[in-house]
């Protein structure tokens, strides 16, 4: 199953407000990089189902939160926790990379 998509206007609720820690994928379809790290953000947001909620944002779509967070390339993860970001990852990288940079983060797994 895809990752859901958040925009400008329903970021605050999807991530800032979220009881789960949010992954927010900064992507852009004209991305390459983007569209080969796609498959690992899908499989992310179902492997952790329950214990981290996964989000795309298209940059070119949602300016305001891009510039917010200082998205200077792509692609660019950022962890958010409680409503603040507490992670940034830039570039493409294998999916157990990625859970090893936010499994401080993350609660327990049951």
């Amino acid at each position: 199953m895809p990752a859901a998509a958040t925009t400008d206007a329903t970021f605050a609720e999807d991530v800032l407000r979220s009881p789960l820690p949010v992954l927010v994928d900064f992507s852009a379809s004209w991305c390459a990089p983007c569209r080969v790290l796609a498959p690992t953000i899908d499989r992310l947001a179902d492997g952790q189902a329950g214990r981290l909620r996964v989000l795309v944002l298209d940059v070119d779509a949602n300016p305001g939160t891009t510039r917010r967070y200082q998205v200077m390339g792509m692609p660019t993860m950022g962890l958010f926790v409680g409503g603040e970001l507490v992670e940034t990852l830039v570039g493409g990288r294998p999916g157990w990379a990625i859970m090893e940079a936010l499994a401080p983060h993350l609660p327990v797994p049951a």
